[in-house]
């Protein structure tokens, strides 16, 4: 599945499950590791558990399964897909970890153009 396709569901998937703070960041021209990265902030370590189950779901309804899935037991999960790594933190270890500093040279992706309207919001 190509990467853009894999943002769309991973990035509505966090937001339909109310992640805050969402964030795709284009590292590919920064690192080997992957192409993009997607960020986002849960309210709760449940929360982080939430959301983590929400974008499995829905990337394996689109037949896609993870490389990896790191941290399930802490307040951030990495959940790999290859071309797209996926991180959810609670607000503490977003913080701590300050990714989007850290990655401050990548590309932001406009999220409004990703993000499906949600019902009933």
């Amino acid at each position: 599945m190509v990467s853009e396709k894999i943002i769309e569901i991973t990035a509505n998937a966090l937001n339909d499950k109310k992640a805050k703070e969402l964030n795709v960041l284009k590292v590919e021209e920064l690192t080997s590791l992957c192409e993009y990265f997607v960020i986002a902030t849960a309210t709760s370590s449940t929360h982080v558990h939430s959301l983590a189950d929400e974008v499995e779901e829905k990337m394996k309804e689109a037949g896609v399964t993870p490389h990896h899935i790191e941290g399930r037991t802490t307040g951030w999960i990495v959940i790999d897909y290859g071309s797209v790594i996926v991180h959810i933190f609670t607000p503490d270890r977003r913080e701590f970890y300050n990714l989007d500093k850290m990655w401050n040279d990548a590309k932001s992706i406009d999220l409004d153009k990703i993000l499906k309207e949600t019902q009933g919001d």
